[in-house]
Formats: C-alpha cells, structure tokens, sequence
C-alpha cells in the first residue's frame, strides 16, 4: 500500500479538472461541468515544472484573477447550455462545447504536428476522452432539469470520488480522517439531492454519475502522467470527444430555429477557447495552489446565473449540503497537503 499522493485539485473543471490531474497537487480541483472539457487539469498538472527558481511565481494576484475568469466563463458555458438543451438536443449542445476545446488546441497541433499525438497508450487516453464526453453529456442533460447551484454543489464530490478510487484502484493508503471527510461529503451530497422526497428532480442523481464519471478521467490522468506529455493528453481528450460526440450528431441534429440559439451555440465554442487559454495563462504566471480555491466560486456563479436566467435560487438545504461537501473536500485537500509535506521532509532527511 502507497500513501495518496495530492490529487484533488478542485474544476473544472468542473467539471473543470478537477486529481489525480493535480494542480501539481494543489488541492481538489475538481467539478463536473458542461464546460469540463478536457485541458484544464493537464495544464494544471503540469504547472509546477514552469516554477520559477526558489518556486515562486511571478503574481500571484494575476493568476488568481485569470482564474478567477476562467471559471466565470465556464459558469457562462454552462447557463448558456442549460438554456440551449431546452430547445436543442443534449448531444449537440456538448459537441460544440467540445469543439472550443479543439479550436483550442488546434494551434499547438499547427506548431507541433504528430509529435503532439505521440503517446505510449493510446487506448487509456481515448477511454480518458471517452469518461470527459461522459461525464460532460451527463452532467449537461442533469442541469436541463435541475437548477445550475444545486448541479454545481452536487458535483463537488468528484475529488471525493477519487480518493475511493485512490485507495481502491491505485491501492493508496487512505486515513480515518479522509474516510470520514468523504463520507461526511456524501452526507452533504444527499442533503442537497434529497432522493424520495421529490423536492430536488430525480436528474440530480445523474450529476453523481457525471462526477463519478469525472473522478475516473482523473484517475488516468495520473496513469498517464508519468508517460504522456499534458498537451498530448489535451489534444487527445478534445480529439477523442469531437469524435465521439460527431458519430451520433447526424441522427439527432436540429437546425436552430432563432438566431440566439446560432449565437449561443457560437459564444459556447468560442468560450470553451477562451476559457482554456485563462486556466494556461493563470497557471503560467501563479502556483496552482494558490489559484485552486477559485473554483469554489462556480457556486457562486450558479447561484446568480440560475436566479437571473431561470429565476432558480437554491433553498436552506442545498445551501447547508453544499457547505457540508465544500468542507469535506477543503479537509480533504488540507490532510494531502500535510502528508505531502511530511513526506517531502522525510525524503530530505533521507538525502541527507
């Protein structure tokens, strides 16, 4: 048995990224999202090399503001197609969500060519794009019924998840106290879902599955890391999504009917780009650990996006279950931090 490694860096990436894609470590990062594409975690988990000497940044407040933005525009994403699949089918909503990740990276495989495709394990990276497509169609067809806070609370247990698979999977060494964080956190995840009760719609549960979903793309990111280059495992995840998501698109295409729906579908594809180059430029100029905690502010974005949009504001219990997960995953996040830290001192100890 292994001791965790940190791996829970919240987004992300969300849907975001979300960890075993680390933000080099930094902590959870880690929700479900239409916006979850696919590069936000890679370039976090390769931040850490660009580390200026004595491993500080260059501004940590840029960083934290680019952050910041990025995940505005993936709030955006996400009202946007919460609207959209209202009228227009699921699937087409998260091609063109996929298709502004590949406009993306499509100037990195301009500059690089084949080489940016080489891989080691090219089966495990299109599986990794497989789980991203998932877990975004998911996670898209939930928040069509189900209000964007109580979507977004829910699917903060994705870095939850992963410590399960962690240990089970990975066979890394989990303590009481993160078992009892993750559990602590499913408690926080029932609160909000209230299965039975009817108070929350039944689609809730599909923001698990998107998370759990998540949580395993996660768990290969770090398979993969010591492998593939995070580029090539961005370019492969928006490769393998388009693809993926094209099969299908023909059978169940709706030409839009009014030109809002055009433009949004425009302004989704054009701010998935725009979304990954915030997380790049964020993560070139701060730590991810100090631009981590910036996810947490999707809730806040979803919150006010469901209540403007939608006239949706979360009730007394969603607040409390989704305060309960954001602790547990915070705790969660804290306990890795000091055990990577222990064991850094000891590895020292040892060189010496």
């Amino acid at each position: 048995m292994r001791r965790a490694q940190p791996c829970h860096a919240p987004l992300p990436l969300a849907f975001h990224r979300n960890v075993s894609d680390c933000y080099a470590g930094a902590g959870p990062v880690g929700t479900v999202s239409s916006a979850a594409g696919g590069g936000f975690d890679e370039l976090a988990q390769g931040s850490a090399q660009a580390t200026a000497p004595g491993g500080r940044r260059k501004d940590s407040g840029l960083g934290i503001a680019y952050m910041a933005c990025c995940f505005l525009v993936f709030s955006t994403i996400d009202t946007m197609s919460k609207y959209l699949v209202q009228e227009l089918p699921v699937l087409q909503v998260a091609w063109t969500r996929q298709l502004g990740l590949l406009l993306g990276v499509m100037p990195l495989l301009l500059l690089r060519g084949r080489t940016l495709l080489q891989t080691t394990r090219p089966l495990l990276q299109c599986v990794r794009g497989l789980l991203t497509i998932g877990s975004s169609v998911l996670f898209i067809f939930a928040i069509r019924f189900v209000p964007l806070a109580d979507a977004l609370a829910v699917s903060f247990i994705a870095p939850l998840v992963v410590t399960i698979l962690g240990a089970t999977l990975l066979g890394e060494t989990v303590g009481i106290r993160r078992w009892t964080a993750v559990a602590v956190g499913f408690v926080g995840a029932i609160i909000v879902v209230r299965p039975g009760m009817g108070v929350v719609h039944p689609a809730a549960l599909l923001v698990l599955v998107a998370a759990s979903m998540f949580a395993g793309r996660q768990v290969i990111t770090r398979l993969l890391g010591d492998r593939d280059g995070n580029m090539t495992t961005m370019a492969y995840t928006a490769i393998a999504g388009v693809v993926a998501l094209s099969l299908p698109l023909p059978f169940v295409w709706q030409t839009p009917s009014s030109a809002l729906a055009i433009g949004l579908l425009a302004a989704i594809a054009a701010l998935g780009a725009v979304g990954e180059y915030l997380a790049i430029k964020a993560l070139e100029v701060a730590e991810a650990v100090v631009v981590a905690p910036t996810q947490y502010t999707l809730l806040i974005w979803g919150t006010v996006y469901g209540y403007a949009v939608f006239g949706d504001l979360p009730d007394g219990w969603t607040v409390a279950g989704a305060a309960i997960i954001v602790a547990s995953t915070a705790y969660t996040f804290y306990r890795e931090r000091r055990l990577a830290a222990a064991d850094g001192r000891g590895a020292r100890g040892r060189g010496h």
